[in-house]
Order: C-alpha cells, then structure tokens, then sequence
C-alpha cells in the first residue's frame, strides 16, 4: 500500500485517498437514462456477452483481496465481487447497499444497523457476524487495509450483533456522519473467517459477478451471480484486461480488444468526441486541482497574502492551459457539486490590483516563494508554468521546482511553502476532518485552529441536517476567506467504450457507487 498523502489521481491509476497512509476517492448516484452515455439509442438493456475493460493495473503483486484495493483497478473489481453497507452517491452522500437502514441514539455514538437479505456466492448469507469480521480484519494492527483511519470512530470490541442481520455500532463519539463510514473506501464485507492467500486469488463475495479466474497483472475475469441482491447483471462475462500506457488502452478500444477504457487524457477525448468510433465519457468534478499553501510559515503565515494570491489566479486560463479544458474553474472551496457544499459564495475571479494593494499592506511588495511541483499528476507542470506568469503580473516572482515523481506525495506534506496538489471525491465532511483540522495526519495546508475544529465537532453532534448543513457552511466561509488551498479547477474524468456499450452513467464522479458500474451496462 501506497502513502498517499494527497489523495490524488495518479498517472499509474492510483485512486485519491481518503485517508492518511492509506489511499482511495472518486464516487456516482443512481440516475435515470437521461444520465447514460449514450443510452437512449441502446433502447432496452439486452442480456448477454462479455464485456472486456482496460486499466492500468500494478503487476504481478495484485491481489483481489478487497481490503488492500489501492489503484481503480483493484477497486473495480473489488466493486464487481463485494459489496459495503454503503456506497457515495453522485453528490457524495451515503447511500444504502448491503444495508437497508442505520438509525441512531440521540446523541448519535451508537447506531443500529438492519442489512439486507442478501448471499456469497457460495450461497450462504450476509450476516452480522460477517460485517463484523470484515470491520475487525480491516483495522488489524498487524495490517495496512486502505479503510483502517476511516473505521477508527467505531468501537469494534463494543460493537455486536443483536441478530443474524442487525449491528449495534458503539463509537468513540458523537458522528452525525456515520454512514460515511459504512461507504468509506475499503470497507468490504467479506464471508467470515475469510483470510489467507487462497482469499486473494479465489475471493467469494455478494456482488454481481462471481470469480472465474485471475492472471495478477494481466486479467481477471468474472461471471454474472444470477442471484445478487440488486438482480443479476446483464453481461454474461466481465474480463478486466492490464494495460498501463494510455496509449495502449485507447489502441485496444479502437481496434476493437477490449470495449472499456479507463483513464484517457483530455487530448485523446478531444480527437475522438463525436467522431463516431468510439463514445466518450466525462465523469464531471472527479478530481480538485490547487495550490497548496503552508499556512504556518512566511510568507502564507499571512491571510492577506493568501488573499492576494486567490486573487492573483486566472482560474479558467488555469483549466483551460493546465487541463486542455477538461474540467470546470473552482472557488477556492472542495467539493463543488457535492453535499454540503456552499455554493452561494461569489464566484472570485482575478483582481491584480486588489493582490497588488494586499501584498503591499503585508510588506510583501516583491515576494519570491518557491512553488514546488512534478509530473507526478497530469496537468501539474502546466499548472506551475501558468501560475508563475499570472503571479508575475502581480510583481510576484514564482521559482516552480520540479520534484521526483517518486517522493513528491510525501516530501510536500511537510516541506516547502506553496505546491502543487489534487484530490479525488470524498465527502466534505472526509475532506474537513482528514485535512483541515488540528489533528488531522493529511494537513497540507497546516491549518490548524481550534475553534474550527470545536464547529467540526458540533457539525458531528447536530442531528438536525438542516442545522448541520449551516455549520458546514460557516466553516467553508471561513475557509474562503482565509485558507490555504487555492482550489482553482475540478477535472474531468475521462472514460472511452465502444458504440456498442449502453448504461454507462455519467454522472458519478469516478469511485463513487455507480462508476465502473459494470453490472448496470450491457452490450448493444
């Protein structure tokens, strides 16, 4: 498992993470045909046929052990062979999957949790004591699974089953969001006393597709479960074919090898859109882009000079050079789209003279800072390139430096004073309490004020949505007034298939429930 500090979409296909040395996020809802690609002319679904998908995938080490899942590869097809309780909507909030209800005391740190009558595919059910096993095996001291920081609210020795399919969770405090954690990335069940090696190469789970076979690094291929709870997939076969390059991919779709392809830059969608060979997919708000500013040291010690540098940024020159105009300008706030974002604030647009007169009033005049970035991320060398000149308008001197791909994850976190950075999807609330709060170990900014978390806290502990939703907003003013992320886009995600490939939803950001959604598509 990887360190993935900054969550973020990697070039290799690692996923965003959601937590601190574990890593995941992107997310989807469940939408009418109007939300499909290109699914209106496929009429009704037909049944049958194997549908080959290319990702990037990680070599002859991968597994299909869902609790270790890193790249979209590995959550792919853990989402094909298992299920969690709940998954993330298009908006990110939780939805109910292996689950049918959660309800919670009054003061919200124990919940009651009624699963669905669902079964493995070797026929057993879904039980309590399942769920429990999968949430015990995960935060194992001993082991790294990816879901570990985001089952840490819960109790687990407290927690119990009060029947064959009802959990009383205990948590360590009071969380409004507790379904968030049923979602979280990682949070697989699997059949109890599921372990081993024969675990990670012939996995049985309750999703829609049942084991077949598994070539690590190549392929892994997968039959419908006639069975699964949510009725069976369309497709007969599903086969997840390895190729890194994108190049690769897009070769394999075009001369007809596989009918998905995962991952494709903004110019390749921009050669094929609306030709006719292939249909492209935008999965809209996948991917935050920003400049990542260290609130706790000179010069960004300074709001104003924060102020000045929101202002500064040409946002859509920004997507437009930086992401070839695959995406939509941001508002210095995570999240746009998604629960609990505060959309009523101004869209802010440069203003020179406004970032000349604050930088002058911090003694600031002729600032030099450091802007550290790297290939690691597409888009990332363009955005410094970019940056660096608009700065200049503003009689600030930008030096961009060019990190390792290998260390620039963990090296920015606590070096330097302004870099770089990009997440995938999360909730809100994942993003406030992983990255903005005194403790948090994902704190690029360094943002750390104690009455900002004392709202996070109350967020946690106000049952009415209404009121929790007004929290969430105070502290996002907050934050676009004076933090330290410079959010300046939201990057496309971009999909190719085959004509012949019907039901793909468009609307889920990649890693949210209905992405890579695989038992909804069919082939027409």
């Amino acid at each position: 498992m990887y360190d993935e500090r900054f969550p973020g979409l990697r070039r290799r296909g690692f996923l965003a993470a959601t937590t601190g040395a574990a890593a995941l996020a992107l997310v989807g809802c469940g939408g009418g045909t109007d939300d499909k690609a290109d699914s209106g002319s496929g009429g009704t679904p037909k049944r049958g046929g194997r549908l080959r998908a290319a990702f990037a995938g990680g070599g002859a080490s991968e597994t299909l052990d869902p609790h270790l899942a890193n790249l979209f590869a590995d959550v792919a097809r853990a989402k094909a062979l298992y299920d969690k309780l709940a998954d993330y909507g298009a908006d990110l909030s939780a939805e109910p999957r292996l689950a049918t209800q959660w309800e919670s005391n009054k003061t919200l740190d124990r919940w009651q949790v009624t699963l669905r009558e669902a079964t493995f595919h070797d026929g057993s059910p879904v039980t309590a004591k399942d769920v429990l096993y999968s949430y015990r095996r995960i935060v194992d001291p001993e082991q790294t699974f990816r879901a570990k920081a985001s089952l840490e609210p819960i109790d687990l020795d407290a927690s119990r089953a009060t029947g064959e399919r009802s959990i009383e969770f205990v948590l360590k405090r009071p969380t409004a969001e507790f379904p968030n954690i049923l979602a979280a990335f990682g949070a697989y069940i699997v059949p109890e006393n599921a372990t081993g090696a024969d675990f990670g190469r012939k996995p049985i789970g309750s999703g829609p597709f049942r084991f077949v076979s598994f070539a690590p690094g190549r392929s892994a291929v997968f039959r419908r479960y006639d069975d699964y709870w949510e009725g069976a997939p369309h497709l007969d076969e599903l086969e997840f074919v390895v190729a890194n390059e994108e190049s690769a991919r897009v070769n394999a779709l075009l001369g007809g090898q596989v009918e998905y392809a995962h991952e494709l830059n903004p110019t390749t969608a921009r050669a094929h859109e609306g030709k006719g060979q292939i249909e492209i997919v935008r999965l809209r708000n996948s991917a935050m882009q920003a400049f990542c500013m260290k609130t706790d040291r000179a010069p960004f010690d300074d709001k104003r000079v924060r102020e000045a540098f929101f202002l500064i940024a040409d946002r859509k020159e920004l997507v437009d050079g930086a992401l070839s105009g695959a995406g939509v300008v941001g508002n210095d706030l995570f999240g746009k789209g998604y629960e609990y974002y505060a959309d009523g604030l101004p869209q802010r647009e440069q203003d020179l003279d406004r970032a000349r007169a604050l930088l002058k009033q911090a003694g600031a005049e002729k600032l030099k800072v450091t802007l550290d970035t790297s290939a690691v991320a597409a888009g990332f060398t363009e955005a410094a390139g970019i940056f660096r000149d608009q700065a200049a308008k503003a009689g600030v001197t930008i030096d961009v430096k060019m990190g390792s791909k290998d260390s620039y994850w963990s090296d920015i976190l606590d070096n330097g004073t302004l870099c770089c950075y990009r997440s995938g999807a999360m909730p809100i609330e994942a993003h406030i309490s992983q990255r903005l709060l005194t403790d948090s170990t994902t704190n690029a900014t360094k943002w750390r004020h104690k009455d900002f978390d004392a709202l996070y806290e109350q967020a946690q502990s106000t049952r009415d949505r209404t009121e929790r939703a007004a929290v969430y907003e105070r502290m996002q003013r907050r934050l676009y007034t004076e933090g330290g992320f410079l959010i300046w886009g939201f990057a496309d995600w971009i999909i190719g298939t085959a004509r012949t490939v019907k039901g793909v939803e468009t609307k889920a950001p990649a890693n949210t429930l209905d992405w890579a959604r695989f038992d909804k598509v069919w082939l027409a």
